[in-house]
């Protein structure tokens, strides 16, 4: 953002964004690239006029992020997992898709930025001059990523979905420790989730235990919810912003419509003017959902949201062919999906690996094992 750092902006007031993601593909058929540009243009347009404060997209990189594996995802089986990467990937060259985006939001004066989903995808977004960085709940492990998104001196913003509290502490830890600016958002990987599983006073207890601001990524269909999590204390709202929730696509169906998205910003801005007003009202007209919404004043990964961890988390493995006794340098490294099925080291021992020497010679996409190290431990703890 160009008119402050994020805290300054946050603290000024709720920070709400449409998360846009890849909602400008929309049909099955495989369109043109100016067609997606000039989809997405429309959105972000859309969401200007609905007064949200940022547009945020999904950047994708088959190359280290996805192995050719034929995987599906729970929420999304119209494509395997590589074939859905690779079309985006695809559909979303720098010169012809992110420059003119990024300047049409320039135009517009909404801050633009995106989710990489892996250090390749990062290293396409840095060029566009990026003023913060969004790391998806299927990266909060990702400390190859990290590491490089952190070096980058540029806020960043976590969702933590699919994770528990331990995994939480270690990704602050990790990042504090390269004095990262970080904000964290509260969220509950389910498509859509339903007003039991939201847990909202899970917002509650992550600003007890983390003094950085804490937000909250809504999958539901239901504005009350964010508007709930605002009452809460909640310093950002993120939202998937669809035209119709028919599209085909992952995220269409978990998105609300611009009509929606306006009437929710309209409700975030009439909580701020007299928050303990808006409260008292909110709550005597809605006590019972309410209730059902707010959940306990803890960190749970739900049973629904673990289906998720083995397609999206990542294990370590080569980035090129490596010779053995080659000691490991982080450009000899990819951190990729589905972990369940490279069998590597998880992507959150990067760290633990720098360094160590390689024990065979390793192809290119090789898992990075325990196994394929010289007197390589994992410390307990």
């Amino acid at each position: 953002m160009t008119d402050g750092n994020m805290l300054e902006k946050i603290n000024n007031g709720i920070f709400v964004i449409a998360e846009i993601g890849k909602n400008y593909i929309q049909t099955e058929e495989i369109n043109s690239i100016d067609e997606y540009l000039q989809n997405a243009k429309q959105l972000i347009k859309s969401a200007k006029k609905c007064g949200a404060d940022a547009v945020k997209f999904q950047t994708h990189n088959v190359e280290d992020e996805q192995i050719n594996i034929d995987v599906f995802s729970p929420h999304f089986k119209g494509n395997d997992r590589y074939s859905w990467v690779k079309r985006n990937t695809d559909s979303t060259p720098l010169e012809m898709f992110w420059i003119p985006l990024k300047e049409y939001c320039d135009t517009l004066k909404i801050n633009f930025f995106s989710t990489p989903m892996s250090r390749g995808a990062a290293e396409i977004l840095i060029k566009l001059d990026v003023d913060m960085w969004k790391v998806g709940s299927g990266d909060l492990l990702d400390f190859l990523m990290l590491d490089y998104l952190a070096s980058t001196k540029k806020p960043i913003i976590l969702s933590s979905g699919m994770s528990t509290l331990e995994e939480i502490d270690k990704t602050i830890s990790f990042l504090k420790k390269r004095n990262a600016e970080i904000a964290l958002l509260h969220c509950v990987s389910s498509y859509p989730c339903s007003v039991e599983n939201l847990n909202l006073f899970t917002i509650k207890m992550l600003q007890k235990i983390y003094e950085i601001p804490i937000g909250f990524s809504d999958h539901s269909l239901d504005n009350l919810s964010s508007i709930i999590a605002c009452c809460i204390g909640a310093k950002i709202i993120e939202k998937h912003f669809s035209f119709s929730r028919d599209y085909w696509g992952p995220d269409h169906k978990v998105s609300i419509t611009p009509k929606e998205f306006k009437e929710l910003i309209s409700e975030i801005r009439n909580f701020e003017k007299n928050p303990e007003l808006y409260k008292e009202k909110l709550i005597n007209s809605n006590k019972n959902l309410i209730k059902k919404m707010i959940g306990k004043e803890s960190k749970l990964l739900q049973e629904n949201e673990s289906q998720f961890r083995p397609i999206f988390r990542k294990s370590l493995v080569s980035s090129m062919d490596i010779k053995k006794g080659t000691k490991l340098l982080p450009n000899m490294l990819y951190a990729m999906r589905p972990q369940e099925y490279i069998k590597g080291l998880p992507s959150e021992d990067y760290e633990k690996i720098l360094g160590k020497k390689i024990n065979k010679d390793l192809k290119k996409y090789e898992p990075i094992t325990k196994d394929s190290l010289t007197n390589f431990k994992i410390e307990q703890g």
